[in-house]
């Protein structure tokens, strides 16, 4: 008790409250289950920043989860009982003490004095401080502890796993790799043609595809464009679907399961007469107010897409269906630690549903562009393969040059699986989200 006495006599140690915030974020998605983003309203230490302040404490909440597998991994050589016995809070403290220091590249004496500070104004961390200070000041002299941790262990075993066997380990190492990074901001136009003049108004980076990437920090709604609709937010990877399906103008098409809306909108904006079908209230208005701001004409429609038919047979139909969402993790990594994996069985039933339905609703010769954002093989190569072999459907393989700057994701049955490279220094546009995509015939 003295020792606690004397150590909260000293001055406080500048920063900790930005350090406290991040903690009881990391806490909350990892302990209670929270989203990053509910955290954050759920969190008093948070709430109570502002400004630089709390855009650090978010920082930092982020580098730990998207970097916490990996953490623990060189944690767990540091301290004399399994990661598992440590309180969740002090664990949660050590966690954003080691994310500054090895991923921010904080300075020593900032990340450990702020990080065992924020401990002593916590009431069920406080206990932990001399446990903190110990663990972090070792950390701050091994740091190589965290840069020879395996890539993949920033997911569980598990996870690490499936992707290794749906991507190859190159490729599945640059897909953990890239998870350290804060996801880049992806814009598509609304109108395509002057690509060029709108990567140049914006100071982004024009990728091949004419998706435009802005840099760290982009303000959005302060941009030009965004007000009138000019562009809204997607992975370059989730604007290729559209892309691939062809040109639309004047067509009869259909994208179901369409919110929050980013396909319909390049769908409306290429000229296709458009039915976009959603089956969620919430999420239907969400797309109606992106139309809205876009200025983009389509016919909105709430239902279910297995059972919805439209009045007459369409010439296309885009189903980005409902699936794991492996391909996404990096934007959400702390919610893969609490994810089931037998969850997933339920996946492929939905999905074929949703072929079968799409069958019903294209006119012989009508075209089917299918994908989801996993690598999972039972998500999307299988589902396609299922389908063909119901005698519905052939596929219309993808040839090089369609998917501008993705020659190297064609599979080779001439399907799209995107993923990160290992170098993206002459592609970055392979700094990208995970989608499976195919396109087939109505027969």
């Amino acid at each position: 008790m003295a020792r606690a006495s004397n150590y909260r006599a000293r001055p406080e140690a500048a920063g900790w409250q930005s350090r406290l915030a991040a903690a009881q974020l990391v806490w909350a998605a990892m302990a209670r289950g929270e989203d990053l983003e509910t955290a954050m309203g759920s969190s008093p230490a948070f709430r109570s920043l502002s400004g630089a302040d709390r855009g650090f404490a978010r920082a930092i909440a982020s580098a730990a989860l998207r970097a916490v597998g990996r953490i623990d991994w060189a944690l767990g050589g540091m301290v004399q009982r399994p990661l598992a016995d440590i309180e969740p809070p002090v664990l949660a403290l050590l966690r954003v003490g080691a994310a500054q220091l090895w991923l921010m590249k904080v300075a020593e004496h900032a990340a450990v004095s702020a990080t065992v500070e924020a401990a002593a104004h916590w009431d069920i961390a406080r206990r932990g401080g001399g446990l903190i200070n110990a663990v972090l000041r070792r950390a701050a002299r091994e740091a190589e502890a965290f840069d020879g941790s395996p890539a993949e262990a920033v997911w569980p075993d598990w996870l690490a796993a499936k992707l290794k066997s749906a991507l190859g380990v190159d490729r599945a190492q640059a897909m953990a790799l890239l998870q350290l990074e804060e996801p880049t901001i992806d814009l598509t136009l609304r109108d395509a043609d002057d690509a060029s003049g709108w990567a140049e108004k914006l100071g982004g980076e024009l990728l091949p595809n004419g998706t435009i990437r802005l840099g760290d920090g982009a303000g959005l709604v302060d941009l030009p464009g965004y007000a009138e609709g000019a562009w809204w937010v997607q992975d370059v990877a989730a604007s290729l679907p559209v892309t691939l399906l062809g040109d639309v103008r004047g067509l009869a098409v259909a994208d179901l399961c369409a919110a929050p809306g980013g396909k319909a909108m390049q769908l409306a904006a290429r000229g296709a007469r458009l039915s976009a079908v959603e089956m969620s209230a919430q999420r239907i208005e969400r797309l109606r107010e992106n139309a809205t701001r876009t200025g983009l004409s389509m016919e909105l429609v709430q239902a279910d897409a297995r059972t919805w038919r439209p009045p007459v047979l369409l010439d296309a139909v885009l189903l980005d269906a409902p699936c794991s969402a492996l391909g996404v993790i990096r934007r959400h990594p702390e919610g893969v630690w609490r994810r089931d994996p037998k969850d997933f069985a339920r996946y492929p039933t939905v999905q074929r549903a949703l072929v079968d339905a799409a069958a019903e609703m294209l006119r012989r010769g009508g075209t089917l562009v299918y994908s989801v954002c996993t690598p999972s093989p039972e998500e999307g190569r299988d589902v396609v393969e299922a389908a063909i072999a119901g005698g519905a459907w052939k596929r219309l393989p993808f040839a090089a040059g369609e998917a501008p700057g993705f020659d190297h994701s064609l599979t080779p049955e001439g399907d799209l699986l995107t993923a990160p490279a290992a170098s993206t220094a002459d592609a970055p546009q392979t700094q990208c989200d995970v989608f499976f995509i195919a396109r087939l015939e109505r027969i």
